[in-house]
């Protein structure tokens, strides 16, 4: 038997960090909302991740209390200095995934895929996208070549 293979739950729990998906999403949505006033409301947040204000509001608690966010009752949600270092860090690892997915191809349920992947891949597997990404822009003829393979099937 295989020692190191476990269940897609079991690889998860080995890898708990301080922030659960959820939270990671909030951040990652605190910051990109925030970038343009440097702040948010629960309103902008509930209607961003389509969810209800009072699960808003819940989540906004959890992430003061992991000195992420300030937040008064009925006022501004702002980001922390770690805070805004977390959200910065989620959405580039965002967007590294994102433009992956799109160098291979993919189209159809984009962001889906994204916020699926995201929160589960590691700095080591982050990285090799960063280097594949890199790749293509220095060899454009290679990311053609892929482009007309894919065309051709």
């Amino acid at each position: 038997m295989n020692k190191d293979f476990f269940t897609f739950s079991e690889y998860i729990k080995k890898d708990q960090s301080l922030l659960t998906p959820s939270m990671e999403d909030y951040v990652e949505m605190i910051y990109r909302i925030s970038g343009k006033n440097g702040y948010t409301r629960i309103n902008e947040l509930s209607n961003a991740l389509n969810v209800q204000p009072p699960s808003v509001t819940k989540m906004i608690k959890k992430l003061a209390n992991a000195g992420l966010v300030n937040y008064e009752r009925y006022g501004i949600v702002t980001l922390t200095q770690n805070g805004k270092i977390k959200g910065h860090i989620l959405l580039t690892r965002h967007n590294i995934v994102e433009n992956f997915l799109k160098s291979i191809g993919l189209n159809k349920n984009l962001l889906e895929q994204t916020e699926k992947i995201e929160h589960t891949i590691n700095e080591e597997t982050l990285n090799c996208m960063i280097d594949y990404l890199n790749f293509l822009n220095d060899n454009p003829d290679v990311k053609i070549k892929f482009e007309k393979y894919k065309e051709s099937k």
